[in-house]
Parts: structure tokens; C-alpha cells; sequence
């Protein structure tokens, strides 16, 4: 299997972690009903799907990403979707949008913002250009995991090292963390500035879905940090993070965690 082919896996195996939290971010927005919408860095589209049946039957949401795998797979979701006539996918450059302006009535951004090479307040110009006066741009991004009840000090040593900080890393200016993003909404000329957290609750039961998203989920985040903690610290997290572990997290009977996504919002002057 190859490196992307690992990455559309992933995916598929965390949206049903995700897709309830998501969901409750798009329906806050209330998207104007056959509206047309932007969703870009939109990966394998399921985000764009969701975007789709918030617009309604006369709206249309276009996917736009740079990796052809990820649309290839994206239109596959959507041929197979009662909504995938509401969707359409091109590959193209985040940082350069293949669309005039004010083509759309919003853009938006989750999972991608912060996280790509591309420097944040280009992608939000670029967002700005090609929505219409008015009209809404925003991003949604991960913020926040409380996952391992009991061990407050394991989790924050964990949380400390390079993959638990990702997207961000130390060696970038401040400005450049998520938690600063207000300011990149200021600095591409976005007005009515607008910030909300939502919260994903986890406790059980545990569908299989759910157990195989939250195993992955900490393999993600904290399974690469055995160079960067302690022997012991690299001990306990395998202890309590592996599936074949006696103590694994998961099979604490009242388990309960949590993770935050962070929604900024602008508009177009």
C-alpha cells in the first residue's frame, strides 16, 4: 500500500469520529440554501458531500485539491452519494485558485488551513478574492484532545512533542498557530472576524467504527514521540495506547474523552 493510499485509509477509518462534530460546525453556519460554495484542500470530499446537503438541491459545492488520488477517490464518494450532483471536483493550487472573482457565495477550508505548506493569509486572499461582497469565508481546524482520562501528566508530556503540536511545529513564527488565526483573517482584509469551538464528547459504548477511529486517532498523535519523552513516558503511552495492552485506555469501562475543532469565520468586504 502506498503512502496515499495509507492516508485516503485513514481517513475513511476517522470519519465516524469526525463526522458528527462536522456536521454540527456546517449546520451552525446556515449556509444560504442553493448557494454556491468553494471547499478547498477538500482531500478524498467528504467534508464537500456534507457542505453539498447543507446548500440544498439548488445549491452546488466545487472541491479543489492538489493531489489527483484524492479527487479520483472523492468523485468516486460522490458518483455513489444521492447528493453527488450537487458536487464537482478540480484539481488545482490552493494558493493560486483557478476561478475569477467573486465566483462564489462563500469558501471555506477544514483540515487544511495551517496544516499545508502554504503560507495562511495567501490562502485566505485567495479565498477573498474569488468570494462575492459579502459573502462568507472559513476555515476549521483541530484544536484541542483530551484522550487519556486519569493520566492528565502522560497526555501533556505527549502533547509536547512534535507530533502532538502538529500541524505546528517550534521552529515557525507564532503567528503562524492556529490559536493566532484571527489575525490572518485581519491581515487578508476579511471584516466581521468571528471564532466558535465545538466539542466531540466520547464515551460509551463503543461502536467498532468508533474504537478502530480512537485507536488510529492515538497512533496519530502520540506515535512517534518515542525519540522526543523518556523511556518511562514512551512505556506508560504504549502501556495504556496499544490495542493488545491488558490496560489499554479504551477498555476502561467508564473511558470518556474529548476533541475540540476551531471554526474562524470572515467576510468579504
Amino acid at each position: 500500500m502506498s503512502e496515499i493510499e495509507r492516508y485516503i485509509s485513514s481517513l475513511e477509518s476517522a470519519n465516524p469520529l469526525r463526522e458528527p462534530i462536522i456536521r454540527t460546525v456546517i449546520d451552525s453556519l446556515q449556509l444560504p440554501k442553493g448557494s454556491l460554495g468553494l471547499d478547498i484542500g477538500c482531500g478524498i470530499g467528504l467534508y464537500t458531500l456534507l457542505l453539498a446537503e447543507a446548500v440544498g438541491p439548488g445549491g452546488h459545492v466545487t472541491g479543489i485539491d492538489i493531489t489527483e488520488e484524492f479527487l479520483e477517490k472523492a468523485r468516486s464518494l460522490s458518483s455513489r452519494s444521492r447528493i453527488g450532483d450537487r458536487t464537482s471536483f478540480k484539481e488545482g493550487d490552493a494558493g493560486k485558485l483557478p476561478f475569477d472573482e467573486n465566483t462564489y457565495d462563500w469558501a471555506c477550508s477544514m483540515d487544511f488551513a495551517g496544516y499545508a505548506p502554504l503560507e495562511p493569509v495567501v490562502l485566505l486572499k485567495e479565498m477573498g478574492r474569488i468570494v462575492k461582497p459579502g459573502g462568507m469565508v472559513f476555515i476549521l481546524m483541530w484544536s484541542s484532545q483530551k484522550l487519556l482520562p486519569g493520566f492528565p501528566k502522560l497526555e501533556a508530556e505527549l502533547n509536547a512533542t512534535s507530533s502532538g503540536i502538529a500541524p505546528f511545529n517550534v521552529a515557525r513564527n507564532p503567528e503562524y498557530h492556529m490559536m493566532r488565526a484571527l489575525g490572518w483573517f485581519s491581515r487578508a482584509g476579511l471584516i466581521e472576524q468571528e471564532v466558535r469551538t465545538f466539542v466531540r464528547d466520547i464515551c460509551p459504548p463503543l461502536s467498532p467504527e468508533i474504537r478502530t477511529a480512537l485507536i488510529d486517532l492515538l497512533q496519530m498523535r502520540w506515535g512517534e514521540a518515542e525519540t522526543e519523552v523518556a523511556s518511562e513516558v514512551w512505556a506508560e503511552y504504549q502501556r495504556l495506547c496499544r490495542e493488545e495492552s491488558p490496560d489499554f485506555i479504551l477498555n476502561v469501562p467508564e473511558y470518556y474523552g474529548f476533541f475540540t475543532y476551531s471554526l474562524f469565520c470572515g467576510r468579504v468586504v
